[in-house]
């Protein structure tokens, strides 16, 4: 499937929102849910503990009409608020039971029940009234004393419950905090990848037709740019592989257009009894006849492309060389004087002995015009040496 460069990057920034948008939701919802654990146990605890105090007042005041009827400073009337504040313990109970669901605070719970419930029936049995029924009055006080009882092992039962709750909460912080972190480092790592594909992905193509032009640079015509996706670099990409081609085409022509011309011009020059060098605006041999050739006595790859300075031309012709190219202009007659290092042998009248002895033997001694040829940039300058034995006109 092909997209489109510009859909491409548009989707790459679709997709960074989306992780971006899906980390959002993730942190709220963590958050959230940690909130809402948190709000619930803090609501109950703090029910638990209202409820708690309620029902300390109760039984404290439950103990000192339990007292009163003990020391028979009772009324009528103690005796119905005592019977109003054992139905109010007893729905404090009961209401206290709906928030636990552990077994040991239910059996805690339903102990003080039947203990509250026991007393409420005691009462309406026993009369307080009657200082004979002690018996009655002693249960009622053990009945007291085992509902404080109770109520002091349910708080020590609501201590620890108190404790766990606080390691609850930890708890349910520290697994929020944990999966966060792992949600932020799936994400992380996400992201570089991304950061890593995605990128190269769309730099990919531009990387290509950045080395083939740098190719193209260098007058490497051999280069193509392969890309396969029909957007606006695929299109880039195809034009730029026609005008290679075209420019190859034209690179040939103009060879083929050169080396034609240079033929001519050997043939040319060959035909001239003259001897001919050329040599550029650096100094750098770029073409020499046949008749110099065999005049200096040297081969083509030992000077051509190279700076005179480099080579065993003759010194009279570097000299003529260095006048124009520093004057830039024509220069006429120039003293030119070319020898050889020949060996002889000569005979020793004394020893009798053969010896080779290095001389240097004159093979041309005459005239050079360096002409200049003009090109559009100077350094493009060409500069044509002609010898002649004789002075020029």
């Amino acid at each position: 499937m092909n997209i489109s460069l510009k859909k491409r990057i548009a989707a790459s920034f679709v997709l960074a929102n989306l992780m971006v948008l899906t980390i959002g939701f993730t942190v709220f919802f963590y958050l959230n849910s940690l909130n809402k654990q948190i709000e619930n146990i803090t609501t109950n605890t703090n029910q638990i503990n209202l409820l708690t105090d309620e029902i300390r007042i109760s039984a404290v005041s439950i103990l000192k009409m339990q007292k009163k009827i003990l020391t028979n400073k009772a009324t009528r009337s103690d005796l119905d608020k005592l019977n109003a504040l054992i139905d109010g313990f007893h729905s404090q109970l009961q209401r206290l039971d709906s928030f636990y669901s552990e077994v040991e605070i239910k059996t805690t719970i339903s102990k003080m029940l039947g203990y509250v419930d026991s007393l409420k029936t005691l009462l309406s049995k026993v009369s307080i009234f009657d200082n004979r029924d002690n018996a009655g009055l002693s249960t009622i006080s053990d009945l007291a004393d085992k509902i404080l009882e109770a109520f002091s092992e349910f708080q020590d039962i609501q201590y620890y419950q108190n404790e766990r709750r606080d390691q609850q909460i930890e708890e349910i912080i520290g697994e929020t905090r944990r999966y966060m972190l792992i949600i932020l480092i799936i994400t992380f790592l996400a992201t570089i990848l991304m950061s890593l594909v995605i990128p190269g992905k769309i730099a990919l193509p531009f990387k290509k037709i950045n080395d083939a032009v740098r190719e193209l640079q260098d007058c490497n015509f051999d280069v193509s740019i392969y890309y396969n996706q029909k957007d606006e670099i695929g299109e880039l990409a195809f034009e730029l592989n026609k005008m290679i081609a075209n420019m190859k085409a034209f690179e040939e022509l103009r060879t083929d257009r050169i080396s034609v011309e240079h033929r001519k011009f050997d043939m040319l020059a060959n035909m001239v009894r003259r001897n001919v060098l050329i040599a550029n605006a650096n100094g750098e041999l770029i073409y020499l006849n046949n008749s110099m050739y065999r005049l200096l006595d040297v081969e083509s790859e030992e000077v051509l492309n190279k700076n005179m300075t480099d080579t065993i031309i003759p010194q009279s012709i570097k000299e003529a060389y260095d006048l124009a190219l520093k004057r830039r202009s024509k220069i006429e007659n120039a003293e030119i004087v070319i020898t050889h290092k020949k060996t002889v042998e000569v005979e020793n009248e004394e020893t009798g002995v053969v010896e080779e002895i290095g001389e240097e033997v004159e093979v041309f001694n005459g005239f050079a015009n360096v002409i200049p040829i003009r090109a559009k940039e100077s350094d493009l300058d060409y500069y044509m040496m002609v010898l002649s034995e004789e002075m020029f006109a």
